[in-house]
């Protein structure tokens, strides 16, 4: 009998559609897939449940009366975390605008597409290809999942890892690079 330490009560990160076959929103999910890059449709499942239980929080507090001490804390916190992330702009910060959020919006933030949005990158896959690569650091920490959602403050300090050979100032030259400063040319 394993023991309560081992457990790990992990909530579900995916809930996979009610009606597999829906054409509308295979051709949907085949859209978001091509535009930003992602590997597979468990990946946008993620982001339309992250998304569904920011909304029921939304509608939860809501439900509540506008002087309820619960609705002021917990709704200042989910409006602050959300305008932290960029997801909600400083003027729209009411729980109104948090139900009129969509997938696109969570999908924008995330790292793979920051770093083709600050030009690190030629096309979607290969930002993806240079964040699972290990060439991409925010701030001082590396980061390599593509998932990683970016808050605006942290946006500015996107860079190339200090060992990347995409580092002009710090990194090491690349395999080629090295083969061709030993006069090993073929």
């Amino acid at each position: 009998m394993p023991k309560n330490s081992q457990h790990r009560g992990y909530g579900k990160v995916f809930a996979t559609p009610r009606r597999p076959y829906e054409k509308e929103r295979l051709d949907q999910e085949m859209k978001y897939l091509g535009e930003y890059g992602l590997r597979c449709k468990r990946e946008i499942w993620r982001v339309q449940l992250a998304l569904a239980k920011i909304r029921k929080a939304a509608r939860r507090l809501l439900t509540l009366d506008e002087a309820d001490p619960i609705r002021v804390f917990e709704g200042d916190a989910l409006l602050r975390r959300l305008a932290r992330y960029g997801l909600l702009e400083e003027g729209k910060l009411t729980l109104d605008d948090v139900l009129s959020m969509t997938t696109q919006m969570l999908l924008s933030r995330r790292l793979q597409t920051v770093v083709l949005k600050l030009r690190k990158a030629k096309t979607m896959h290969h930002a993806r290809t240079l964040i699972r690569q290990r060439h991409i650091q925010v701030g001082k920490q590396l980061v390599n999942v593509p998932s990683f959602l970016v808050r605006l403050d942290s946006e500015q300090y996107i860079d190339f890892a200090r060992h990347s050979p995409y580092n002009l100032s710090t990194g090491r030259p690349g395999r080629v690079a090295r083969k061709r400063t030993s006069g090993g040319e073929e």
